[in-house]
């Protein structure tokens, strides 16, 4: 049996979010039977961004997750090891920015500043039996997912499951969009990761998600839900499920795994969401549904995806040639030589770590002309 939590909160007023919060995790028989010890909070944070931009979780969530812990006799530490350097100076201006300085002022839980990383090892793992990961995350006796539920230019869909890839440390994230840039090996690395942490819940912020050209540059949309789960992966097909993305790899590929649970075994609590109209969230330019797969010859179906995939461009009116998008390239095939980005685009990987990264959204993604036609979209 997996318990899927969904609270209506139609906006980021304090009273009602913490009340929403309460209500999501309060369902959870889980929560109720831990022993007491150190919790960690696994924010999104990405990058330096406000909280009105609708790219991080939102400050009043995680003071939710954090008064909820805390009066459970839980010490709490919030944290994330957001894209680029990971360095103390640079989560202090994050967490700023993000709103998680003033709660930690009022909740007295403790922000992560310990930029240490280790080694660890999981043999149950399919494509990352080594990985190295935050230290923290490794010490703490439980990890929860505080998410924001948003599009996601590489993976449709970020979440519960997705949020957990913050686990590991700044720019060791490249090497492994390198290492693993086919997008259904990357999947499975990202549930290699969740595998390993085992966060005890996970919850999403939906208030103001994100549709389009998300996680940093795709439209606020109001959802005006607070989601919660024991399973991760059911948490993430729930939330999928309400905004009508589909094709997203980390579930299908959690169904492959087993690790999504029977429908018949979810349990709803909460409210009634029966009576909301969601319309079905906008997808990525980058995301398409392959409707050729299986009607022709595979080395020809190859040859268009490879050809036809979307690719990152630069906005030059909107770039500061702050070199973010460069130093944060996984692949390293964009020049500053010019003082403005040239992207490589034939040795572009599409992981679309530019546009996520970029502070001023000066990065687009750009489609064949014939893509519309053939993908429907």
């Amino acid at each position: 049996m997996s318990k899927i939590g969904i609270v209506k909160c139609e906006s980021y007023d304090y009273d009602k979010v913490i009340k929403g919060v309460f209500k999501a995790l309060d369902g959870l028989d889980n929560i109720k039977n831990l022993k007491t010890g150190r919790v960690l909070v696994k924010t999104n944070l990405l990058k330096k961004n406000k909280p009105e931009d609708g790219v991080t979780t939102h400050p009043y969530i995680v003071e939710g997750v954090v008064r909820y812990f805390q009066e459970r006799g839980h010490k709490v530490i919030v944290g994330d090891s957001p894209g680029g350097p990971f360095l103390p100076g640079l989560l202090k201006s994050y967490y700023e920015t993000s709103g998680l300085t003033k709660v930690a002022n009022t909740t007295n839980c403790e922000l992560n500043f310990d930029t240490d990383s280790m080694d660890v090892h999981n043999d149950e793992a399919i494509f990352l039996k080594n990985m190295k990961v935050v230290k923290v995350f490794n010490e703490v006796d439980y990890v929860v997912s505080c998410g924001k539920l948003k599009t996601h230019t590489m993976m449709t869909y970020t979440g519960a499951v997705k949020n957990l890839f913050g686990v590991i440390p700044g720019v060791i994230k490249a090497d492994y969009h390198l290492k693993m840039n086919n997008i259904i090996h990357f999947a499975n690395a990202l549930i290699d990761i969740c595998e390993y942490m085992k966060p005890v819940i996970s919850i999403l912020d939906g208030i103001e998600a994100m549709e389009g050209d998300g996680p940093s540059s795709g439209e606020i949309r109001n959802l005006g839900l607070i989601l919660a789960g024991d399973n991760p992966y059911d948490l993430d097909y729930v939330a999928a499920k309400i905004t009508r993305i589909q094709n997203v790899p980390t579930i299908i590929e959690s169904a492959k795994r087993g690790l999504l649970s029977p429908k018949e075994e979810l349990v709803y609590y909460g409210d009634d969401i029966s009576d909301m109209e969601i319309l079905p969230f906008k997808l990525p330019k980058s995301t398409h549904v392959n409707f050729i797969s299986g009607r022709i010859p595979k080395f020809v179906e190859d040859f268009i995806l490879d050809n036809m995939r979307p690719f990152p461009t630069i906005k030059d009116d909107m770039c500061i040639s702050c070199a973010i998008c460069a130093k944060n390239c996984p692949a390293k095939i964009i020049s500053m030589e010019s003082g403005k980005p040239v992207i490589n685009t034939e040795e572009c990987i599409r992981c679309f770590c530019c546009h996520e990264l970029c502070p001023k959204g000066a990065v687009g993604i750009k489609r064949h002309p014939l893509h519309k036609m053939i993908f429907k979209g």
